[in-house]
């Protein structure tokens, strides 16, 4: 498993007023849009592309385009809604499918809902979107789900991490072709499984809503 932890000052700056707990939902919302979209530039450095040539108003260029099939964007629901706007804007030619899962808040073992995705995923490169890696079962769960339907490599992008979860998702997934992307790697997690220093809950504080 391959690692991108983000170093950059607007990424920073952006999970700073992130994890300021006054900063209100409609902010929220707008600075993920914009954090994500930082973090796809790293995210993407791998997609696939193939070469064309293209002509100028002067003359012929070489360039690349999007290989098919096309890569696929999975936000996690619900919290993962917030990241697509900011992943889809870098790839709009992306297809988008849904995971729902939800972590058993006694157990912290995550379950699964709803999904909606191509039953075959064939050769397909998978971006999965969820804010928060914290105990790593919610990540492993969608891992498993979209390898089992024929996926070659994933690439999740995660707007914080805790290490224990980092570890969890290492040991499982070792020798798959998965690629974790974060804003940040916190300190650690707190007894009841929630990122520290973190941001808090990102579903409840990207639509206001608790669940």
């Amino acid at each position: 498993m391959r690692v991108h932890i983000a170093d950059h000052p607007l990424i920073t700056h952006k999970l700073t007023v992130l994890r300021d707990k006054t900063t209100p939902s409609p902010v929220f919302r707008q600075l993920v849009e914009e954090l994500v979209t930082l973090l796809a530039y790293e995210a993407t450095r791998d997609v696939r592309v193939d070469k064309v040539t293209v002509e100028t108003p002067v003359t012929s260029a070489f360039g690349v385009k999007l290989s098919r099939p096309r890569p696929i964007v999975i936000p996690i629901l619900r919290a993962g809604l917030g990241m697509l706007e900011g992943m889809v804007k870098l790839l709009p030619t992306a297809e988008v499918g849904f995971l729902g899962i939800k972590r058993n808040e006694e157990t912290l073992e995550p379950y699964t809902y709803a999904n909606r995705l191509p039953d075959d995923l064939t050769g397909r490169q998978v971006y999965i979107i969820d804010p928060m890696l914290a105990t790593g079962g919610t990540l492993i769960d969608s891992i498993d789900y979209v390898f089992e339907r024929g996926a070659t490599e994933v690439t999740c992008v995660c707007l914080l991490g805790a290490p224990e979860g980092l570890a969890a998702v290492e040991a499982h997934v070792a020798g798959k072709d998965v690629r974790i992307v974060l804003g940040a790697l916190d300190e650690k997690l707190n007894e009841h499984g929630y990122i520290v220093p973190g941001l808090g809950d990102a579903g409840d504080r990207l639509y206001g809503i608790a669940q």
